[in-house]
């Protein structure tokens, strides 16, 4: 399988005062105001006074907040939007996406984006995050049709801003998005489990990564009988969990962080089957591993000096005659034995098995991500996505991590406690329970016995994976929801650092 260029957008900055020409460059204009702007802010723009006129004809909530053409050569389509003073991230993402989807109407050209009426450090904010929008709209994801789909967007370019803009961040972490998004969109017999480790090896070899196919033999060696429990209904031998290690010339050779991620190619459910609906987009439940690949490219692309370990378990979850069923009695890699109840509980299996293998590398902490159950869906919608940890004291900082960064995300407890629901009278442990009660609480419990050396640990059930109508700044359905807010720990919250400088030495 080729795989694209994820991010080939060329973008360019006109800094200082705006002028005419910087205008007659773009095709389509974004233009960012305060909430309620004034005539001065309008007279800083080119022909400012005739879209001030357009603005208080406007004069709602609605968004964009209007529309106009500036009498240019080209005919610049202006697309103009309004934020207050502390808008959150979350709120500047989603006035990008809508700001984006409009000016997209028109024939693809260059994009400007035009910030005014902030002062110069929240200017660079609300550029990046607009641009965050602009960038995963410009993405082609993977289309099967007989007639290519035109391009929406073919430079971006950032008009009077104060001072350059580092975009850096912002372009490594749409790439990584790109990626997720990417895989996850692509139908199942075109990203099958075989290529989908073969794509792996190849992304490896082309960043630089170290690259570790555990097969289905291999496993068998280590007990990763809870993995294999899963695989053994395939009529092929392709599945597999995939390391890959990223070591930008650090001195550790252990990870500051390893991600951890789903990768069921396709889930029918198993033997308990699923429903016509809840099966359709089961292509996507590989999202998980899709969002830790991704947030190891965007790593990666800044070359951050971190090490840091990469865990993909590839699978699918098939019926017929070897599939594995309720009731049979499964012994993961740590020795524990699980009574499984339902076989469309197949995710926490598949990753009880990557956790103890990951953990075992004693990594400065852990993420795992994995479409993982409905329930957290039903708590949370799929506006936010539930985190677990075996540190709670870590709950406030993960809260605080998607309020700035904008992928949104609220703290459930895990313990002991809610252990009682999952115990079983013919194994150690049950895999489920039958009564499906705050099963996502249940789910990231069975998962934390599967975190060996007592080794930090972050479990993010994606249920803000998938949304019809997008959300934030990702306007298609499957919304790579992670790679940004991995990001934002890795950047700005740093919550391995502490974990990380005891990894110095091995």
């Amino acid at each position: 399988m080729n795989l694209p260029d994820f991010q080939n957008i060329r973008i360019y900055q006109s800094l200082g005062r705006i002028e005419a020409r910087s205008l007659e460059a773009t095709d389509q204009l974004l233009l960012i105001l305060p909430a309620k702007p004034s005539a001065a802010e309008f007279r800083k723009i080119p022909q400012g006074a005739k879209m001030h006129r357009v603005w208080r004809q406007s004069a709602t909530d609605s968004t964009p907040a209007f529309i106009s053409r500036l009498g240019n050569k080209k005919q610049t389509l202006v697309v103009a939007g309004t934020l207050p003073k502390d808008a959150s991230a979350f709120e500047q993402l989603t006035l990008g996406r809508q700001l984006v989807a409009a000016a997209c109407t028109q024939k693809a050209g260059c994009l400007g984006i035009c910030v005014v009426g902030f002062d110069g450090g929240r200017q660079a904010v609300i550029c990046n995050n607009i641009l965050a929008a602009a960038l995963a709209a410009a993405f082609e994801l993977p289309s099967y049709k007989s007639k290519s789909s035109p391009a929406k967007i073919k430079s971006i370019r950032l008009i009077g801003v104060d001072g350059r803009v580092d975009t850096a961040r912002t372009q490594a972490e749409a790439l990584g998005n790109n990626l997720a998004r990417w895989l996850t969109t692509q139908p199942p017999n075109k990203l099958d489990a075989a290529r989908y480790a073969d794509l792996a090896r190849d992304l490896a070899k082309a960043k630089g990564w170290a690259h570790k196919r555990f097969g289905t033999a291999e496993l068998a060696k280590l007990g990763a009988g809870a993995f294999l429990a899963v695989a053994q209904g395939n009529d092929n031998d392709s599945a597999s969990i995939v390391r890959l290690r990223y070591r930008p010339g650090t001195k550790n050779t252990r990870a500051d962080l390893s991600l951890v991620g789903k990768g069921i190619i396709f889930d029918t459910g198993g033997t308990n089957l699923k429903p016509f609906l809840p099966m359709l987009d089961m292509h996507g439940d590989m999202q998980g591993s899709a969002v830790a690949l991704g947030t190891l490219l965007a790593i990666t692309e800044m070359k951050l000096p971190i090490a840091v370990d990469c865990w993909l378990a590839i699978t699918e979850n098939r019926t017929g005659p070897k599939a594995y069923k309720s009731q049979d009695v499964i012994t993961a890699a740590n020795g524990k034995t699980i009574q499984t109840i339902h076989t469309d509980a197949e995710g926490r299996m598949a990753l009880a098995d990557a956790l103890v293998l990951a953990s075992r590398e004693k990594p400065g902490i852990i993420f795992d991500y994995a479409t993982l159950t409905g329930t957290c869906v039903s708590a949370i919608t799929n506006r936010y996505s539930g985190v677990f940890t075996n540190r709670a004291e870590l709950h406030p900082r993960l809260k605080r991590v998607g309020q700035n960064c904008g992928e949104r995300v609220w703290p459930f407890p895990i313990g002991k406690e809610f252990m009682e629901a999952l115990r079983s009278d013919t194994a150690d442990i049950m895999q489920c329970s039958p009564k499906n009660d705050g099963d996502h609480i249940l789910a990231a419990s069975f998962l934390s016995e599967f975190v060996e050396n007592d080794t930090p640990w972050v479990h993010m059930d994606l249920s803000a994976g998938d949304n019809d109508d997008g959300l934030g700044h990702i306007g298609s359905k499957f919304t790579g929801f992670g790679v940004r807010y991995t990001m934002s720990v890795i950047l700005d919250e740093n919550l391995f650092k502490e974990d990380a400088q005891a990894n110095d030495s091995p």
